[in-house]
């Protein structure tokens, strides 16, 4: 996984941005429900009135204030009321902070009018006119009815009579009439009895009722104030939601390029990583398998890379933020949440229990489907020779259907998570609605407040809905992630040296000298030897032929020259060095090597021959004409700009062994590899191509020594050493006449393919061998 997260972390610093901007769409995404609030509880309800402090008085109201406070608060309250105004323009206004040249610095302290709200919340309920507000009197009503108490404090022979006696204060000629300490210790009992019984939401309504009934009687324009406060909020709102939109598309936008970035890295580094695996990782992971996890592994990992970076850093964020702006504004329904929380948390982990088992066999089985149709779709020529669409058919919809249905029943186990998750949210709406209308009826909150509280218990729910989103993709793709890591942390068995040495001093002058000194070799989980104590040398502008029966350890042999295997025991040199002294890269470059099964990419003839670097065009024609394959070039009308499919299906199996052979012979190599190369050549070409071979290599590189594996005893009759293997052991080196003589495995191969006359004669078919 380390490789994995490597790639992630080229990316930090936009993931940092990322993260910075998501924490700022979260914070403008948290501040939309407060502005609601603000507008339905301060601009709807109280016309725009923050703070329940009048900002200017009428004199006689100033007076009957300042009076009801001597009568219900302290001294220190009725100088702070005294204070706080000043006579202007034939009204009582709230004092301006200014600066010492008498500038205004700010026109409402929120500390100073909070004050003031206080000192002035009990005057002002004295000084309202009941009988005109009903409302008032029937919310209040309605806010003891929901405390059980049994009494009505705005509607009482008490309230009254108070209210008489704050008149008769006001009145200088019947002030001295008024008792004033058993005044002031009735309207003390009577407030007390106000703020224990009223909730605080009911007293500030009487206050902002007193306030409007104030600004009216002044002329003020309350719808004007109203909307005005309303727009100043909206605007403000309006502004949070397009930066919510800026920068959610900006998120969008960094977090799908960088996704593709991560891919894009990762099926580098996987590819790179596939391409450096010897023949023992090839083993250990399939084709089929490899290609799975570099497309639709990397797919799925890239995939859940971007949803982490939208969903899982954000989800959380929300999630946490709003969970603390509940508790912050301390709302009652705080509990509902908890209860919602925990059950989306039991609907994810009862899901994901039961579909991680099988996300697991998806991908395997998408593995076993890809192996299947690569195997069917390489061999239908097979197939269809004979009959066998039909078993093929049941084959592959045997793996298909394994596949559908594991597929459709963890899809159906997780299509059942939006539908509860939305029961749920909706069922949550229900609760805090029923909940928050007696609350609201109570008087102990507010509908700005219940509205808030039911976005914000929404932001919970749709966090947690992200996140649930995320356990549905998490888990294959965590299975994926894992795939991609095994091959990733996979490190080839074939390695360059720690410190990679040049080769041997005596190298240019041996450069085509291969030794093989007591080689043994074992393929990885298997009980015997597939090749034992294999001892021989190829010299310098030599042909050495390797002869033996199927499954005698050929291929396998002709495998370990260029390290696609390393042996298990002895050594091979190149040039006097030994192979895993060399770099890689250079022993490779050293050597042309035809596989068994001829392989074209697609492109051009030009490009498969020019396939090794540095090859000219001369050089092209040269290796073309030498393996026979210039006649069939030149007669179509492309000549070497032919087009070639994909595997080479468009050329003839014996044309593509050809091209396969004038790859090898132009790269102009040390040691040329035919590994039964000359299979799909029929006996002239194959004579024809051998002797234009021969003559190729001695002049252009007469050091160059060929190691030519081969089944048809033609193919080897005249080279200078021939290796007869049978079960991975040597039976028999020479020439032909020595083995004729002494190998009876030789002689076996030798005349069940030839009569005594040709093989005395030296000749097949009438060609000189």
């Amino acid at each position: 996984m380390k490789k994995v997260f490597k790639h992630f972390l080229r990316h930090k610093y936009v993931l940092l941005l990322i993260i910075a901007l998501l924490a700022v769409q979260a914070t403008c995404d948290l501040t939309l429900p407060s502005y609601t609030a603000v507008i339905v509880n301060t601009g709807i309800a109280r016309s725009g009135i923050e703070i329940a402090a009048p900002l200017h008085l009428r004199p006689e109201s100033y007076d009957r204030l300042v009076t009801l406070t001597k009568l219900t608060g302290t001294e220190a309250g009725v100088n702070f009321v005294k204070g706080a105004y000043t006579p202007k323009d034939g009204l009582y206004e709230y004092s301006h902070i200014t600066d010492a040249n008498g500038r205004v610095i700010k026109h409402e302290d929120t500390p100073r009018l909070t004050t003031l709200a206080e000192y002035l919340k009990i005057p002002m309920l004295f000084a309202l006119d009941v009988s005109a507000h009903p409302e008032i009197v029937e919310q209040a009503q309605s806010a003891l009815a929901s405390t059980g108490a049994q009494t009505d404090v705005l509607d009482t022979k008490e309230l009254a009579e108070l209210k008489s006696v704050a008149d008769a204060l006001s009145d200088p000629a019947r002030a001295a009439t008024v008792n004033l300490p058993a005044a002031k210790a009735r309207f003390t009992a009577f407030a007390q009895s106000l703020t224990s019984l009223l909730p605080e939401q009911v007293m500030a309504q009487i206050d902002i009722t007193y306030i409007r009934d104030e600004y009216t009687a002044q002329g003020i324009d309350l719808g004007k104030m109203q909307n005005g406060y309303v727009t100043h909020k909206g605007v403000f709102m309006l502004l949070f939601a397009l930066l919510s939109c800026a920068t959610t598309l900006t998120v969008t936008f960094l977090s799908a390029r960088m996704g593709a970035g991560f891919g894009h890295d990762l099926r580098n580094d996987m590819f790179r990583t596939v391409l450096s695996f010897s023949g023992r990782e090839y083993n250990k992971f399939s084709t089929a398998s490899l290609i799975t996890r570099c497309t639709n592994d990397i797919q799925q990992v890239q995939f859940v890379f971007v949803m982490v970076i939208r969903m899982s850093i954000y989800s959380p964020i929300m999630a946490v933020s709003a969970f603390l702006k509940v508790l912050k504004n301390d709302f009652e329904l705080s509990w509902i949440i908890g209860v919602a929380v925990g059950a989306v948390l039991i609907i994810i982990g009862t899901l994901f229990a039961l579909a991680m088992p099988k996300f697991k066999m998806v991908q395997k089985l998408i593995d076993s489907l890809n192996r299947i149709s690569r195997e069917i779709l390489d061999g239908l020529p097979v197939i269809r020779a004979f009959a066998r669409e039909s078993h093929e058919e049941q084959r592959f919809n045997a793996a298909n259907t394994d596949l559908y249905n594991t597929n459709l029943f963890t899809s159906r186990l997780m299509s059942t998570m939006m539908p509860l998750m939305l029961f749920l949210m909706n069922g949550v709406g229900v609760l805090i609605i029923w909940t928050g209308a007696k609350q609201v009826e109570a008087g102990t909150t507010q509908v700005g407040n219940l509205m808030a509280f039911m976005t914000y218990a929404v932001q919970i729910i749709v966090s947690f809905m992200m996140l649930s989103m995320m356990s549905v993709i998490l888990p294959r793709s965590l299975i994926s992630l894992g795939r991609v890591g095994d091959v990733l942390e996979t490190k080839s068995s074939i390695l360059d040296p720690d410190i990679a040495v040049t080769p041997h001093p005596a190298y240019n002058q041996n450069a085509g000298k291969l030794v093989f000194s007591h080689v043994n070799f074992k393929y990885d989980g298997a009980d015997e030897n597939a090749l034992e104590d294999i001892t021989f040398t190829c010299e310098q502008g030599t042909t050495t032929a390797i002869i033996g029966s199927t499954g005698s350890g050929k291929s396998t042999l002709v495998n370990l020259i260029p390290r696609f295997f390393d042996v298990t025991g002895g050594n091979i040199q190149l040039g006097g060095a030994d192979l895993r002294d060399l770099p890689q890269e250079y022993l490779r470059d050293r050597i042309g090597y035809v596989p068994q099964r001829a392989i074209l990419f697609s492109g051009t003839i030009e490009s498969n021959i020019k396939f090794a670097d540095g090859v000219t065009t001369e050089q092209m024609h040269a290796a073309a004409s030498v393996a026979q394959a210039e006649e069939f070039i030149n007669s179509d009308p492309d000549g070497y700009k032919r087009s070639i499919s994909q595997g080479g299906t468009n050329v003839s199996g014996g044309q593509k062994q050809r091209l396969s052979i004038a790859r090898a012979i132009a790269k102009n190599p040390d040691v040329y590899i035919f590994d039964d190369s000359f299979s799909a050549l029929d006996f002239k070409t194959d004579v024809t191509l051998r002797a234009k071979l021969r003559e190729h290599i001695a002049k252009n590189n007469p050091a160059a020594s060929v190691l030519v594996v081969a089944q048809r005893i033609s193919t080897v009759l005249r080279a200078d050493n021939i290796i007869v293997l049978e079960d991975g052991k040597i039976a028999g080196q020479g020439t032909h006449a020595q083995l004729m003589k002494t190998c009876e495995v030789y002689r076996q191969i030798a005349l069940s393919q030839l009569t005594e006359k040709q093989l005395a004669e030296n000749t097949v078919s009438g060609v000189p061998a």
